[in-house]
């Protein structure tokens, strides 16, 4: 999966089996998601038409899922959390009655998922945002226009159910109940910020809690070499399985993870503008384009 914003739009991009409740969702293979923002008095006559323009004008196939939002992407959240990815965009109509009133929640697994966990990790995604907002005061569950997309890749038979006592459905369900509360308080004002917020589920020191990522001030600059480029220090191609730029390694938790913490291929200032301009080119297109700096 990569993903990247660009022209008010978020856009994943992969090989996904996805299930969606959105603007003409279902259950399909597809390779494009997308949440947009529109204004807040959006009123197309054919929202599916309007969607079908938005894919298309990216110079994209018909495969796709999305959703529309009043959010301002620079109020997205992006969570990570091992094999899980959650992105969310809030709104609940408070403190701006004319405001955005949509929650979107997107979940994308790097393991495959069954139909049946797809499907569960919607209900899953569902109860943690219910549960985030009675927690910070709201008595509703939800907007009348939230809606959710799960996206797996992989072996299908890798990941059966999704619950929130699962693998998926625990990661799924951390990931949307931090998210939430991020995502609204970014969208009304009280947490400032110009971009899109990253967050990362860390043990670090024995210690399980959300972390996020701040390129301002960071305590490891430099990691790699001096006037190095942060804009992706948690890697958009990860795990990209290029064994001339990470291995495979002993989790402290049990089985294997990709570790990559010699890599300097997206902290080259040049390659990292490259990535922004073609935010879908492979590893191996990135590594030419080192080669011939």
């Amino acid at each position: 999966m990569r993903y990247y914003i660009r022209n008010g739009t978020l856009f994943l991009r992969g090989s996904f089996r996805a299930a969606s409740t959105g603007i003409s969702g279902g259950l399909g293979q597809i390779s494009t998601i997308f949440n947009r923002t529109v204004s807040t008095d959006f009123d197309h006559a054919d929202p599916a038409k309007y969607m079908d323009l938005v894919v298309r004008a990216e110079g994209l196939s018909d495969g796709y899922f999305g959703l529309l939002t009043a959010v301002d992407m620079r109020h997205l959240c992006v969570l990570q959390y091992d094999f899980i990815t959650v992105f969310v965009t809030a709104g609940v109509r408070h403190p701006d009655p004319n405001g955005p009133g949509t929650i979107n929640i997107i979940v994308h697994s790097r393991e495959g998922m069954t139909d049946g966990a797809l499907l569960e990790a919607i209900i899953t995604a569902t109860e943690a945002k219910a549960g985030a907002l009675y927690a910070m005061g709201y008595d509703f569950s939800g907007t009348t226009t939230d809606a959710v997309i799960v996206a797996s890749e992989g072996d299908a038979a890798r990941h059966a159910y999704a619950g929130s006592l699962t693998e998926v459905g625990r990661r799924v369900h951390a990931a949307v109940r931090h998210g939430v509360p991020e995502a609204l308080k970014r969208q009304q004002g009280e947490i400032e910020g110009g971009h899109p917020a990253f967050f990362i589920f860390s043990t670090i020191g024995g210690e399980e809690r959300w972390v996020e990522w701040r390129p301002e001030g960071c305590p490891y600059y430099p990691c790699h070499f001096e006037g190095q480029r942060c804009d992706f220090c948690y890697c958009p191609c990860y795990p990209c399985r290029d064994e001339e730029l990470g291995e495979w390694v002993q989790s402290s938790r049990g089985g294997t993870v990709w570790s990559c913490t010699a890599c300097t291929l997206l902290h080259i200032p040049a390659v990292v503008e490259y990535m922004k301009r073609n935010p879908e080119v492979p590893v191996r297109e990135l590594k030419r384009f080192r080669d011939r700096l």
